[in-house]
């Protein structure tokens, strides 16, 4: 006999729904529903869901556009609806660190990057700092930023793929075609991004912000990052750290997370430092393109690299 338990845990502020949902044996519990909801944390696990479970599942990103997913914390009724989501996708590696003392049922949560928590990056250094939504934060403990390795990024796909398959298994066959169509345009992103590495060589980067510590070390870029905003421009304070780290990692560009103020880049230039965006993308894209467009965008601003400044 399948067993099932609920407990209801009262917390201040917040009633949470932990569940045991497994079958007995263990494994997940299959998706009943025509029409199953599925949560995620951050928008390249949505795009991945959306590319993999098509109009099989309804995908759901609820953070706002206008913060950092990973730093984003749900309201109670955001909380309640992650509870009662048929499939919750976690990115792993400390993102969304919320997760983590939330109650949400074991049986129906999929950490994406569980596959290879060995190849986790610890972060010794760490300075406080806020985004646009004012709240500060640190980057301390273990990178996140995972899917910035396309290798990886293919792995967590792959998760997601196979938590479809296995909970709603009269799906499976559809679910692993638009995979592997997906394993496609990643390996495509993989290679690109290694050949464009092979280019850019051992040259010294900088970094507005410490976010690129996968993509640095899969592909074997000598990057060293400041905590800088692409909105605010550096002041004097963060331009002499900068000049400090210049004695010793002699950069000419500077990888943004986003476009940065047109003052910013005249103060880099006045250094003979050159601007380009790499997106990380952990949110939906302004500009309604999605997660693939804006990789491969990133991947043709990374070619002003390989031509000098």
């Amino acid at each position: 006999m399948k067993l099932s338990f609920t407990f209801l845990v009262v917390l201040p502020g917040l009633v949470a729904l932990i569940s045991c949902d497994s079958s007995k044996d263990g494994s997940p519990r299959a998706i009943a529903s025509a029409n199953p909801v599925i949560q995620t944390v951050n928008y390249p696990l949505a795009y991945f869901a959306e590319r993999i479970a098509g109009d099989n599942a309804e995908i759901i990103f609820a953070a706002p556009a206008d913060g950092d997913p990973a730093f984003w914390k749900p309201s109670d009724d955001e909380l309640s609806a992650f509870q009662k989501a048929d499939l919750i996708i976690l990115n792993g590696a400390t993102y969304a660190k919320w997760t983590t003392t939330a109650s949400l049922p074991s049986g129906r949560t999929v950490d994406t990057s569980a596959g290879f928590a060995d190849k986790f990056i610890s972060v010794t250094e760490a300075t406080t700092h806020t985004h646009g939504d004012g709240e500060a934060h640190a980057h301390a403990g273990t990178a996140f930023t995972t899917w910035l390795d396309f290798s990886l990024a293919k792995q967590q796909a792959k998760a997601i793929a196979d938590a479809l398959s296995e909970r709603l298994p009269d799906r499976a066959e559809t679910f692993q075609k638009n995979f592997t169509t997906l394993a496609v345009d990643l390996d495509s992103l993989d290679a690109d991004m290694m050949a464009l590495a092979k280019k850019i060589s051992d040259q010294p980067l900088f970094a507005s912000h410490p976010v690129y510590q996968y993509w640095s070390r899969a592909y074997g870029l000598n990057v060293d990052a400041v905590h800088w905003e692409p909105e605010t421009v550096p002041d004097t304070g963060a331009l002499n750290e900068l000049i400090k780290k210049s004695v010793t990692h002699d950069g000419i560009w500077m990888i943004w997370e986003g476009e940065p103020a047109a003052e910013s880049i005249e103060k880099l230039q006045q250094r003979n430092i050159g601007s380009v965006v790499f997106d990380p993308c952990g949110n939906r894209p302004e500009d309604g393109s999605d997660w693939l467009a804006t990789m491969r965008k990133n991947l043709a601003n990374l070619e002003t690299l390989t031509s000098g400044q």
